[in-house]
């Protein structure tokens, strides 16, 4: 089942990067079947990533190693628009 929220996410949605069978990686979103975007690194991904996290309003970035095992585990908050001074 593929949701559509209109060009936005849920909130506090995780996302995944992970390797593409046909080479690069890609970033996918959780409960999402078609990947978000593809990059040819993994740094590439995990660097496009953190944009969709805290757009979402946070949440977990998980990275797998070429093997599908985690090597990586973020909580990632959204931005506070009113940071504290100092």
């Amino acid at each position: 089942m593929l949701v559509s929220f209109a060009g936005t996410h849920p909130p506090m949605s995780n996302f995944w990067v992970v390797e593409n069978a046909g080479g690069g990686w890609n970033v996918k979103q959780e409960h999402v079947a078609d990947p978000v975007s593809h990059h040819d690194t993994q740094a590439a991904a995990i660097k496009a990533a953190h944009p969709l996290i805290i757009d979402s309003g946070g949440g977990e970035l998980i990275v797998q190693d070429r093997h599908g095992k985690i090597r990586q585990k973020d909580t990632i908050g959204k931005t506070d628009p009113f940071p504290p001074a100092g």
